[in-house]
């Protein structure tokens, strides 16, 4: 089927409709690779406590440590979306992919100082932005009534640092300190090379055009963008800001010894990556919008009752995992809405800024909850400021969002 052209062009062709097999073989390899190169960024993370008694590092060069990748890789996703806007998924997950073996074989087999490790870190934060390569290509892939839990799918990814979590440490242990280095370096080879020969982007896909500077300038002048990025910076920065800080707060506030600590951080994040594509198939339901609101909201009531510190089983139990599935839901909501919002041709940028929002916005809920730990002696003043700020983010979506999503169709896809 063809569409009119003007008079002495060639008809334009519409856009095709893709199989839902191949949507789907497309979807699961680019899950794939952002697991695979999330397990890749999250290496260091897992170490530290060791790293610090090896290089005799204060508790502030261990936390730089660890925060080096993290921050690299939540900007790196700017540039990165854009370039995935003109060059495509098929190439840049590949080159991602292999350009991380190098900081991770480094760090493997190299480094032996601090400065060595945070220059190692400086370049393992490439691992970090493939998210922006996924997004835009996922959301070319599906039709908008399907491309909330298609991307909620592909954010199960983020389960890559889990991967990283569970196994890191156990390995260096079990096996030598070098391992866990070299075996994600031979699975990023592998995915990278199984990428080039599967891995397709559409063939209508649209191009942004102009410079990566003007896509990003243009990106960056779009209200949406920033609406978009204050969204994402509370629901993705407080699952961050929880799976980081919740083992000392439970450790602090319940007295709980650091092994429980960390199993019941895990069963908070486990339930949080698994509550993100039901998020995404929610909105393709209901309207992105109206599942924010309820997530938002979802946020603040168990955070409020966090607050007056009730006792951890079960009232506490429940709130956290109620507050869990909720961040879950609130995420892939987010990227549905993105999908709705934006332009097919300037996903990738956006998504770039967005996910850039998300990543810093995991590093300041902990800071202000150690300082309302040191100040006051108990967290009830970070969680009221919690409570405060997902409140705003409901109400934000529930006014400026909402009219501007009435007033944009669904990105045609």
């Amino acid at each position: 089927m063809t569409r009119p052209a003007a008079k002495g062009t060639p008809p334009i062709a519409a856009p095709s409709v893709p199989s839902q097999p191949r949507a789907a073989a497309m979807l699961a390899m680019a899950t794939l690779g952002f697991a695979v190169t999330f397990w890749a960024w999250a290496l260091l993370s897992p170490l530290g406590a060791t790293l610090r008694e090896q290089l005799a590092l204060t508790s502030v060069q261990q936390s730089l440590l660890v925060a080096v990748p993290v921050i690299v890789g939540s900007l790196g996703r700017i540039p990165v979306g854009a370039l995935t806007d003109r060059l495509g998924a098929r190439r840049m997950f590949p080159a991602v992919a292999l350009l991380t073996v190098l900081p991770v074989l480094y760090l493997g087999h190299l480094a032996d100082s601090l400065a060595g490790y945070l220059a190692g870190g400086f370049f393992l934060g490439l691992g970090g932005t493939t998210f922006a390569i996924g997004i835009p290509f996922v959301n070319s892939w599906f039709p908008p009534h399907r491309r909330g839990l298609a991307l909620g799918i592909f954010g199960v990814g983020m389960g890559g640092t889990a991967i990283s979590a569970f196994s890191t440490v156990q390995l260096a242990r079990a096996i030598g300190p070098s391992f866990p280095f070299d075996l994600v370096a031979a699975v990023l080879v592998i995915y990278a090379a199984a990428a080039y020969l599967l891995l397709r982007d559409r063939p209508d896909r649209p191009v942004a055009p102009g410079s990566m500077l003007n896509r990003l300038a243009t990106s960056l002048s779009m209200p949406v963008t920033w609406a978009l990025s204050f969204l994402y910076a509370v629901a993705f920065g407080g699952f961050v800001a929880f799976s980081v800080y919740l083992p000392t707060y439970l450790t602090n506030a319940y007295h709980l010894d650091r092994s429980d600590a960390a199993l019941r951080t895990a069963g908070f994040v486990i339930l949080a990556v698994a509550m993100r594509p039901v998020g995404g198939w929610l909105s393709d339901r209901f309207q992105p919008v109206a599942v924010l609101v309820i997530a938002y909201g979802a946020v603040a009531l168990p955070a409020l009752v966090v607050a007056f510190g009730f006792p951890l089983i079960p009232v506490a139990t429940l709130a956290f995992l109620g507050m869990a599935a909720a961040l879950g839901v609130g995420t892939g909501a987010v990227f549905a809405l993105v999908a709705r919002l934006v332009v097919p041709e300037r996903v990738g940028a956006v998504t770039g800024v967005v996910g850039a929002a998300g990543g810093l916005g995991g590093f300041f809920p902990p800071l202000v909850m150690g300082l309302a730990y040191g100040v006051r002696g108990d967290y009830t003043l970070g969680f009221l400021l919690l409570v405060a700020t997902a409140t705003a983010a409901g109400l934000f979506t529930a006014s400026v969002v909402r009219r501007r999503a009435e007033q944009v169709p669904a990105a045609a896809g």
